[in-house]
Order: structure tokens, then C-alpha cells, then sequence
């Protein structure tokens, strides 16, 4: 910190991290694993109390889609503090608010605008969620909900119950497609396809146990679950299974909005116009903001049947259209699908490199890879389709209700491809504490928490994209030499603090 010796500067870094440690609930998380202590921040540097600059790729999970403090966002927080304004007024009319739909409004998919309503919930993306699964269960007069395996929605007890790791009666739980670790052991269209069947199976079949729900949650790209994209034809032939029958689909897009993924709604890629849109995160600009959009014939509700008392945030909803002008003017959700590409492509290549990197994925600004045990015995072979078969992606986008495009009657025979090694949580954190002594901040997530993952601002610069790429692939290196000369059942030693510098 300026104006202190560097045993001074070190002192106030590590009596604030201690007393965080005696003082704060056992539940904090991120500081568990980022022992540093913000003091300065902007675009994609933070400065610690010791110091030390840090590449910020968490992004506050996703919330920066700007960066911290960007001028657009400061102005607009300003310009409010500066007018006089009332900061909180529940949820009366405040030309702020009309402002923060108008913009809102003009970024939504086409079919969606044009009959929304909107319901302010507040202060957290878990509240919104909570929020639209009691609209679906109002309008339909239904309780059940179809979630899928992976999800992650928040932390209140409803978003907890679709959410990948708890149980509750009223969700029925369905497989979510993906490639490297398809649960029907073939990824591609082919497993994308049978998840869909599955889906429609269960939802036509009388004595699946499942009756008509009163909606479906999912992400366009499971962010906690691993960074995994959904099929754009999955996505489109899950529309069309939930509109036939009635059950109104709710598009969480709570880390996936406002340009992350490469378009400005992560439905945007598939063309989908859900019924529901869960938003928080990026929407407030940095600050506390969260909102369900829903189609008009759905806002059956009472006066005061949801309601809560930080609706009406006005500083979030200044730097939430700020922030949401900004990205649309500028174009920077293209911005995120073009340099996203080219990361992604530059980080494939350290699956060849090492081979404790089982995979490279994601979409846009919102990428992942996954570490693996490269040691361990994973040899089995897993079913493909048998010659001929023409399943494809085709076969989506061709099935209805009742339809046989896809892996209808295909047998299927061994290939003596390999199936992906098992996860390696400890090798993904010991990644993450590499990059920390390179002055990178990721994330991790996925099934096992063996996903190393990247949220940068939609804002980051080439060349700091190519500082992220170093530094990330030299801690993965580090770790691959280590892992590899001390064999795979050797614990590795406690990583030091950061150093100054």
C-alpha cells in the first residue's frame, strides 16, 4: 500500500486475513482459496494489500462484465448520487428504473420483448430463481419441476432443490448433455440426442412416475457444473418439447448474460425464446441487482404475492444500464465470441502438451479446463454408433413428439477409444494456487472441482488475454512437472504465500 515500509505493507495483509479467518463464518469460500486482500481495482488488474497486481479472471463470478470501476459504470453511480435521488424506494416508479427496463427490454430475444414483464427480486441471483419457479407453479396451477444433472441456481433452499446437488421430491432430475463426459458414454449429437429422447420419454411415458410439471429450468451453459455448453440443437428441440406440452421453459442466465457467452442472451446462439429469463450478476454493473423477465400470459400474480425490500436499488440500476448500453454499443458480446475462439483454440493445444488436461471448453468469455489423473487406469472402451448410422445433429432439430431422426434403432459396438480419465480436484487447485503466485486469479468448478475456469471482462484487452494464456499455461506446466516427478500418489507440498513483486 502506498505510503508504508513493505513490513508495514505485509502486516496490514496478513492481520486482515487473519482476522477474516477468526471473525467470518466457515462457510466464506473464495477467500479460502485467494488469500489476498483487494485494496485498488480496475478493468481486469486488482491490487492486494501487500502490493502484489493480480489479472482478475473471476470477475466477481461473472458479475464484471465491464471490469471494476469502469468510467461508464462510475458515471452513472455518480450522476444518481450527485441528483439527489432517493437510493431505495421499494418498488415504486423512479425514472432510473424506467431507464434500467427500456434498455433491458431492447437487448431481450426477439419474441420475448415484445410481451414481457418484468418482476424486480432482489438483491441476488438465488432470489430471482426463487421468484420464477413460484410464477411458473402460479400460472400452471403445477408443482413439479424438470432440472437437469449439474445445475447450479443459487443457494436459497428452492434454487438449492434444482440445483445438481440436492434432492427434493418435486424435481425430477434429467441428464444434460455433454461431450467429454457424456453420461451415455458417446457425446457428440449422438448424446445430445438420446438426453432429448430421455427427456421426451419421460414426459410422454404414463408410468414414468414424472407428471406434468409446472416448468423446466436450465442454463444455456452450466457455469458451477464445469463450464459446459448446451447443443444449440438440444436447446431448440427442448423448446419445442416443453412448448407442446405445455410447460413453460426457464432460461437461467444469471452468468451466462449480457455478452458473456459470445451473444448477448446465451439463448441468442440457439435461436430459443425461453419463457422465463432469470438475470442477475452483470445486469446491476458491479452492484446488487436481480430480475425475472417473463411472457405477460404467465403474470397471474396477486399484488404483493412476491415482493421484497432491496427491489429498488437505484445506483445498480444506473450502472445495470450503463452496463448494459455499453456492451450492446460496442459490440462487445461479438467481441467475446471472436477472442473467446481464439483462447479457447490456444488452449486446446495443452491438451496435447500435457496430460493432466482432460479437456478445453466453453463459449465466448467463459471457458474451462478440466484436470485429470493421467495416470490412472482408464482404458475401457465406450459404445459409438455402428457404421451407417445416420444420427446427427439433424436428428435434433428433426424431432418432435414422437419423432425417430437421430439414434433411432442404431445398434451400437465398442471402439477402443479411451474413456476420459477420472477427475483431478487436486491438480485443478494446485493450478489455481500457481497462477496465484503468477498474479492470475481463476476459478474453479465443475462436477469434482476439477474445472479450472476463466471469466475475464468482456473489456480484456489482446495482449492481456495473451498474458492470461502465459501465465495459466505456465502454472499448468508447473504442475504437470511436479505431478509427473513426484509421481501420482505423492501429496504435493503446501504451496507458499505469494511473494511481493
Amino acid at each position: 500500500m502506498a505510503g508504508g515500509t513493505s513490513g508495514e505493507v505485509r502486516a496490514v495483509h496478513e492481520g486482515t486475513l487473519r482476522r477474516q479467518s477468526a471473525r467470518e463464518s466457515s462457510a466464506r469460500t473464495y477467500a479460502r482459496a485467494l488469500p489476498i486482500v483487494p485494496v485498488r481495482a480496475r478493468g481486469l488488474t486488482i491490487e492486494g494489500a501487500d502490493g502484489r497486481r493480480y489479472l482478475d479472471c473471476l470477475s466477481g463470478a461473472g458479475t464484471l462484465a465491464l471490469g471494476h470501476n469502469h468510467p461508464v459504470v462510475l458515471e452513472a453511480i455518480r450522476r444518481v448520487l450527485d441528483s439527489g435521488a432517493p437510493l431505495s424506494v421499494l418498488d415504486l416508479a423512479t425514472p432510473v428504473k424506467d431507464a434500467f427496463v427500456t434498455e433491458l427490454f431492447r437487448t431481450l430475444p426477439p419474441g420475448l420483448a415484445g410481451r414481457s414483464r418484468v418482476q424486480f427480486c432482489g438483491p441476488a441471483g438465488t432470489d430471482a430463481v426463487e421468484a420464477a419457479l413460484k410464477l411458473v407453479r402460479t400460472a400452471t396451477g403445477r408443482t413439479g419441476i424438470l432440472a437437469f444433472t449439474g445445475a447450479y441456481h443459487g443457494m436459497t433452499a428452492g434454487a438449492l432443490a434444482v440445483s445438481g446437488g440436492a434432492p427434493d421430491v418435486q424435481v425430477t432430475r434429467l441428464p444434460y448433455p455433454q461431450d467429454y463426459r457424456c453420461p451415455f458414454g458417446v457425446g457428440g449429437p449422438h448424446g445430445a440426442e438420446l438426453a432429448a429422447r430421455w427427456t421426451e420419454s419421460l414426459l410422454d411415458d404414463p408410468k414414468s412416475g414424472v407428471p406434468l410439471p409446472a416448468g423446466m429450468i436450465l442454463e444455456p451453459v452450466q457455469g458451477e457444473g464445469g463450464v459446459i455448453p448446451a447443443p444449440d440443437a438440444w436447446l431448440r428441440r427442448v423448446r419445442r418439447l416443453t412448448a407442446d406440452r405445455s410447460i413453460p421453459l426457464i432460461a437461467d442466465e444469471i452468468q451466462t448474460g449480457v455478452g458473456r457467452t459470445g451473444a448477448f442472451w446465451a439463448v441468442d446462439h440457439s435461436g430459443v425464446t425461453p419463457d422465463v429469463m432469470v438475470l442477475s450478476k452483470a445486469i446491476g454493473g458491479s452492484l446488487p441487482l436481480a430480475v425475472i423477465v417473463y411472457r405477460d400470459d404467465l403474470d397471474v400474480w396477486q399484488p404483493g404475492a412476491h415482493a421484497g425490500t432491496f427491489r429498488g436499488n437505484q445506483l445498480a440500476m444506473a450502472a445495470g444500464t450503463a452496463t448494459l448500453a455499453h456492451v450492446r454499443e460496442n459490440a462487445l458480446a461479438e467481441r467475446a465470441a471472436a477472442l473467446g475462439s481464439r483462447m479457447l483454440r490456444q488452449l486446446a493445444e495443452l491438451r496435447h502438451a500435457f496430460p493432466c488436461v482432460g479437456d478445453v471448453r466453453g463459449r465466448g468469455l467463459m471457458i474451462g479446463l478440466e484436470l485429470v489423473d493421467p495416470d490412472a487406469d482408464h482404458g475401457a472402451s465406450r459404445p459409438v454408433p455402428l457404421a451407417g448410422d445416420t444420427g446427427d445433429a439433424a436428428g435434433l432439430d428433426s424431432g418432435g413428439t414422437g419423432g425417430t431422426g437421430g439414434l433411432s434403432g442404431a445398434a451400437v459396438r465398442p471402439e477402443p477409444a479411451r474413456t476420459p480419465s477420472p477427475a483431478a480436484p487436486e491438480l485443478a487447485a494446485a493450478v489455481q494456487r500457481e497462477c496465484l503466485q503468477r498474479g492470475l486469479i481463476v476459478e474453479l468448478g465443475g462436477r469434482h472441482a476439477s474445472v479450472v475456469r476463466l471469466l475475464p471482462p468482456l473489456t480484456i484487452s489482446d495482449e492481456q488475454a495473451t498474458a492470461v494464456l502465459d501465465r495459466l499455461t505456465d502454472a499448468v506446466a508447473a504442475v504437470a512437472r511436479h505431478h509427473q516427478s513426484h509421481g501420482p500418489h505423492q501429496q504435493r507440498p503446501a504451496c507458499p504465500a505469494p511473494h511481493a513483486g
